[in-house]
């Protein structure tokens, strides 16, 4: 998913290679010293909520100012601000009350505004949409205590969910289609796996969670490890990388995924950038100058890539399990069902691009296949992992006829 291979470039610039590694201990005792001795390496703050740019920027902008911002504050209708023991989270929702509802969860590095394409393109069919900042993205706050796990981030929709003015769960509600993209379809696998009785469909795009180990860099290891590096420095090391922005050049044949080809893979190519159009009102906005933003305005961005790079659904190690009890209860449920013909909402529907350097065709057919004990269906597109932020159209229809 494009969080690998976003993480594993954030660090490559700043990590030795293997071969180094016998310099490490000196050169980062130095470089630890020289951080003491300028106050960078302070003692923890005690803060359990790192506050958004809805705290920290807008507060000091005029009207005209925020309109002109990568990533302004109504980029998509229906926002909202959730107030939650976890900080505040950022909720836009809009179409059709008695529409066929759908929820979208975005990727690791990215904006709920990425998916803001797809979005629109519901709407247009009639949906009802519902999109949210993950915590230390856009303007949702991060806690700064928890480890963006699927325990939190499962917490974090049921809180989207029931911030609505409508029913999204329970018996009068319905069911809801369930959309997440790159970390965001790890994440919706595993609330998924939990709550499979709230949705009426699945759709995996460029899904996280069946990440091969054998993947993963040297560098992108230190980031998982924790305890290896000071904290303190491993997040400023970070934080330089992804302010660096995304590296481009080519990529050897074998090479393995790392901080920065996370980053890389889920901004679209300039090219596709300037024929988005991920927000009507702000036609101008994308996601690669949106993403710029955030790592620069966001307090807990770096702490929120680098939890989720540790402890989110991205790894097959990690996640077989839980993709495993997903599939056990839909193949349960056909069984009791007693049906000749299980219908396409009974299976899930995984989305990718035959160009996805980090969602790897492959690779990813046979496990999510024996995972799911045969319950998924897939679809290719001509592209790479940015599609859903490309070719939403298509997804939309795609999506449109499960519903």
């Amino acid at each position: 998913m494009a969080l690998y291979n976003q993480t594993m470039e954030l660090l490559s610039d700043s990590f030795p290679k293997p071969s180094q590694l016998p310099l490490l201990a000196v050169a980062g005792a130095s470089f630890t010293l020289g951080l003491l001795s300028r106050s960078l390496l302070s003692q923890e703050s005690g803060q359990t909520v790192l506050v958004s740019p809805r705290s920290t920027v807008l507060p000091r902008i005029s009207e005209p100012e925020n309109r002109q911002l990568p990533l302004p504050t109504d980029v998509l209708p229906g926002a909202r601000d959730v107030a939650s023991p976890y900080g505040s989270i950022r909720v836009y929702e809009w179409g059709p009350e008695d529409g066929p509802k759908v929820l979208l969860v975005h990727g690791i590095t990215t904006p709920c505004i990425s998916l803001g394409g797809l979005a629109h393109a519901l709407v247009d069919r009639g949906c009802r949409v519902m999109l949210f900042d993950l915590f230390g993205r856009g303007y949702s706050d991060c806690p700064a205590d928890l480890p963006q796990d699927n325990r939190l981030f499962s917490t974090q929709i049921m809180l989207a969910l029931t911030s609505s003015p409508i029913a999204w769960t329970g018996a009068e509600s319905g069911k809801f289609c369930l959309a997440g993209y790159s970390l965001g379809g790890g994440i919706a696998a595993g609330f998924a796996s939990y709550f499979p009785e709230l949705l009426s469909s699945l759709v995996l795009l460029a899904p996280a969670g069946l990440i091969r180990d054998s993947q993963i860099s040297f560098q992108s290891r230190l980031l998982y490890s924790k305890g290896l590096m000071p904290e303190n420095i491993l997040g400023y090391l970070v934080g330089r990388r992804l302010r660096a922005g995304p590296l481009t050049s080519p990529k050897p044949k074998n090479h393995k995924l790392d901080a920065s080809d996370a980053l890389t893979e889920e901004l679209p190519s300039q090219s596709a950038a300037e024929v988005q159009i991920l927000s009507r009102k702000y036609p101008h906005i994308n996601v690669p100058s949106a993403v710029a933003w955030q790592v620069s305005a966001h307090t807990g961005f770096v702490h929120a890539f680098m939890s989720s790079m540790r402890y989110g659904p991205i790894l097959k190690q990690r996640q077989w399990n839980t993709w495993t009890r997903l599939g056990e209860y839909l193949t349960a449920r056909s069984i009791a069902s007693g049906e000749n013909e299980t219908k396409s909402s009974d299976k899930v529907h995984i989305l990718c691009g035959n160009r996805d350097p980090i969602i790897v065709k492959s690779e990813l057919v046979p496990d999510a296949t024996a995972a799911l004990g045969g319950n998924a269906v897939f679809e290719f597109y001509e592209a790479g992992h940015e599609f859903p932020s490309t070719k939403y159209e298509e997804v939309a229809s795609y999506i449109f006829e499960l519903l």
